[in-house]
């Protein structure tokens, strides 16, 4: 005779919401004092749980780290910006595009990206794998769009496909963002508008 699995919906709907809780209040102490200021049992104690329940929800520091990057790391901002950018037939478009996706995805993210990851970035081996992940998809989506313009015959002829990818990298590219508008103070809207044309300038044949 087979055996029912029995699944209460109101156990499951506890375990996320005690997850959820751990990684909020985490999220909260490692902006405030820093991520290796903070340890799981200060975690649990803001949580309002057990310290073997963290680590049977959300894991370990650098899991409970990871975890909290994810979003930034699969926002949808980043597929519907390439989506966009294949679908447009102006390099100028393009670009702007690529700004505003980047844009959003910072943005949405920035406590985190540039609070934690950027000001004071964790020495945890874990999660540096995590970084350089996201680094590596950043560089690929990047390259759809060097592709993009090289399909629309765009690119200055001094402006090689693989040179275009690293000048996209500079201009759109993480390190801007936490310059302009972490470092400088820029608001988004400027950064934005400024490292479109900045981009344009420097890679499109006809701008």
């Amino acid at each position: 005779m087979a055996t029912r699995k029995y699944d209460c919906p109101r156990r499951t709907s506890s375990a996320a919401a005690t997850h959820e809780a751990i990684l909020s209040n985490a999220h909260r102490l490692f902006l405030a004092r820093g991520y290796a200021g903070v340890t799981i049992g200060e975690i649990a104690e803001a949580a309002n749980v057990a310290v073997p329940t963290v680590y049977s929800s959300a894991g370990n520091k650098p899991s409970i780290l990871t975890a909290l990057l994810e979003p930034a790391l699969t926002d949808p901002a980043i597929a519907d910006t390439l989506a966009a950018v294949e679908a447009s037939d102006n390099p100028r478009t393009v670009i702007e595009l690529t700004a505003e996706g980047t844009r959003l995805t910072h943005e949405r993210h920035w406590e985190l990206v540039y609070g934690l990851f950027y000001r004071n970035p964790p020495g945890e081996p874990a999660v540096k794998a995590v970084l350089d992940r996201g680094a590596d998809g950043y560089v690929q989506a990047l390259t759809r769009v060097a592709d993009r313009l090289v399909a629309l015959d765009a690119l200055r002829a001094d402006v090689p496909r693989a040179e275009a990818v690293d000048i996209l990298w500079f201009h759109l590219g993480p390190h801007a963002w936490m310059t302009l508008v972490g470092e400088r103070a820029w608001p988004f809207d400027r950064a934005q508008t400024w490292t479109a044309r900045s981009a344009c300038q420097a890679l499109l044949k006809d701008y």
